[in-house]
């Protein structure tokens, strides 16, 4: 549950406020006039969350492959190339029944 005070709430019972974050999972967002400034959250989930922005920043599928190229020979590459066009010669595809 998330709990919302104050910017002046938050700096009269800081204290109070920590405790609640530290032992109760407690979240708490700090407002000035009705907008969110800020947030207390425990450690674990500010570890958490600088984590999953760390993993949502690297590159994933097809854009992962980007930078490993140039750790590939050129004769690997064009190796792995004939390999694949091989294999897509003798491909003839795979026969599907439908149910009527």
């Amino acid at each position: 549950m998330v709990k919302r005070v104050s910017a002046a709430q938050a700096k009269a019972q800081l204290s109070a406020l920590v405790a609640e974050v530290a032992y109760a999972g407690q979240h708490v967002i700090i407002e000035r006039r009705g907008k969110p400034l800020a947030a207390l959250v425990s450690v674990e989930d500010l570890e958490r969350l600088e984590q999953d922005r760390e993993a949502s920043l690297r590159p994933q599928g097809a854009l992962a492959l980007v930078g490993a190229w140039r750790d590939v020979e050129d004769r690997d590459l064009e190796g792995a190339i004939q390999e694949i066009y091989s294999q897509r010669e003798k491909d003839l595809g795979h026969l599907v029944e439908l149910d009527p």
